[in-house]
């Protein structure tokens, strides 16, 4: 494992760390404890040592499930959760100062520590970023020994550029991949002069860039990759990086061809570590074997410059029209 520094947290972080939004089971699927703790603890024990979580993923089960895993270790193990996605409706209104301490202190109780390492707002409203009240929050909550450091998990580039105006404001999460390639435009360069470390997530586009599906592909009426194609629960940019996904089946057949005999997930996350403004990727896993297979992209054959160049060819002419001026 190699590690990297995550901005001014002063958080020194796997490459690839794991996302638990579908920790303990596939996203559809009852939470299931023994595997989520299978998960963590493979994670783990291969160095991962940081954890992205939030109070809304499996309604705090996950926080509870790293909360015991972090009582099993002594290492130093980062974990970053978020709030605000509780907030229904989910507007701008809704987010208030009192609100959002409340959800703090309910995951510091899920995770039974004393303080978190790292908390996100969780893809709020783009009027949030405007409202410095609710930034001033996390200067109290840190002066109480509750937090040690703020981060923003976002939707677009431009959300990412208004809330590192605010200097508590450590990390950045959003989504960057093959598919989705404009934050490294302008936002990469802003983010290293101000020292604010970059969460990657989505980095295999909801799978999509596993290789691994085809147009008959089926998913569960309750994963997001059935529902939330047109963005019927949550921004769509979410599911399949915003790429419909019968395209995004034609796009990765294309890029199977470009680049033959790669393993296409170790190629994704190799070539968002290319950019050293990167922290950490945290790609989820519904099984321990997948956390292991993500791991081995850092060990597999080095993505060669021409093969860089192929793929963001590909995405000039396949993908571009289709994502960049959305996100």
């Amino acid at each position: 494992m190699q590690y990297r520094r995550l901005g001014k947290t002063g958080f020194d972080v796997s490459e690839i760390g794991l996302g638990t939004w579908q920790l303990g089971g596939k996203w559809g699927t009852t939470f299931d404890e023994k595997t989520a703790e299978k998960i963590l603890e493979t994670s783990i024990d291969q160095g991962i040592n940081f954890l992205d979580t939030a109070d809304v993923y499996n309604s705090g089960l996950s926080e509870k499930a790293i909360g015991k895993a972090l009582r099993r270790h002594k290492q130093r193990i980062f974990v970053a959760t978020k709030c605000g996605r509780q907030i229904k409706p989910h507007v701008d209104e809704g987010y208030q100062p009192s609100v959002l301490r409340r959800y703090v202190e309910e995951s510091l109780q899920r995770m039974k520590v004393e303080k978190l390492d790292l908390v996100q707002l969780h893809c709020p409203p783009t009027q949030v970023y405007y409202r410095p009240e609710i930034f001033e929050l996390f200067d109290r909550l840190k002066d109480e020994g509750k937090i040690l450091n703020l981060g923003v998990s976002v939707q677009k580039v431009e959300e990412a550029l208004k809330s590192i105006e605010f200097d508590n404001v450590t990390s950045v999460q959003l989504i960057f991949n093959v598919f989705r390639q404009r934050p490294a435009e302008r936002f990469f360069t802003e983010a290293h002069k101000k020292n604010v470390g970059i969460i990657v997530r989505v980095p295999l586009a909801s799978g999509l860039l596993s290789g691994k599906f085809n147009r008959n592909s089926q998913f569960d009426k309750e994963d997001h990759r059935h529902f939330n194609r047109e963005g019927a629960r949550f921004d769509r940019g979410e599911t399949f990086s915003g790429i419909p996904f019968e395209k995004g089946i034609d796009i990765v057949a294309e890029l199977e061809n470009l680049l033959p005999g790669r393993n296409l997930v170790h190629t994704a996350l190799q070539w968002i570590l290319t950019y050293p403004e990167i922290s950490t990727i945290i790609p989820g896993a519904s099984r321990p074997e997948q956390v292991i297979d993500n791991i081995k992209s850092l060990s597999a054959p080095p993505l060669t410059t021409a093969e860089k160049e192929k793929i963001d060819g590909l995405y000039e002419v396949s993908v571009k029209r289709l994502v960049h001026q959305r996100w």
